[in-house]
């Protein structure tokens, strides 16, 4: 077997989530319910909490990834590209329960489509959010409504293009005296970066790392 084709054979959707179920659980991240917290120069800094849907979308032949990009008005992160999700509420029973919910609400993905496959552990975020990303397979076909106040459009990546450590690219900024570094992962005429990139590449590591 060539190598195109192994890599081809690779990220077939039967192969992805058989690969998914094994490397990842379902039992949610300890704590996952109280308030998160992070130490910084200044003290202890209060996390909200939030979860976030990676979407697999079931293609025979590949999974996608479903992304959003955010209403160019929204106070945090706004015109940037995300996986939809958002706050957990109280009356969500798991982070999985919120990052369908939001899901739905976002883009109108309808939960019965969609099968959690597992969690990563816990992402912290400049802007202050403890977040939950939650690997789902997504069945397909699907039909989506964007709800325009939160989400400009969605659409859809190769898995295999993100899980390619090619694709994804470090930089380094200074902001004030700390040197901090970031991924980003050029798509065409978009650019993954921030929070997104950071857990897609968690997600890499996790999985293929």
């Amino acid at each position: 077997m060539n190598r195109v084709a192994a890599l081809r054979q690779r990220f077939e959707s039967a192969t992805v989530f058989a690969h998914v179920r094994a490397r990842l659980s379902l039992v949610p991240p300890q704590g996952w319910k109280d308030s998160a917290g992070r130490e910084s120069r200044e003290g202890k800094i209060r996390l909200r909490r939030a979860a976030v849907l990676i979407g697999l979308a079931a293609y025979p032949e590949e999974a996608r990834v479903l992304l959003t990009l955010r209403n160019a008005e929204l106070k945090v992160h706004s015109g940037q590209i995300a996986f939809p999700g958002g706050k957990i509420e109280e009356k969500d029973a798991s982070p999985a329960a919120a990052a369908l919910r939001e899901a739905e609400e976002e883009i109108g993905l309808d939960p019965h489509l969609v099968e959690p496959l597992g969690y990563l552990n816990p992402y912290a975020t400049g802007s202050g959010f403890s977040i939950v990303p939650v690997v789902a397979r997504v069945a397909v076909p699907f039909a989506l409504k964007i709800n325009p106040s939160e989400v400009d459009e969605a659409f859809e990546v190769p898995f295999a293009f993100l899980m390619n450590e090619a694709n994804h690219v470090l930089h380094r900024q200074e902001i004030g005296s700390e040197l901090r570094e970031f991924y980003a992962i050029p798509y065409g005429e978009l650019n993954i970066w921030g929070v997104t990139a950071g857990i897609v590449r968690k997600l890499y590591d996790r999985l293929y790392g």
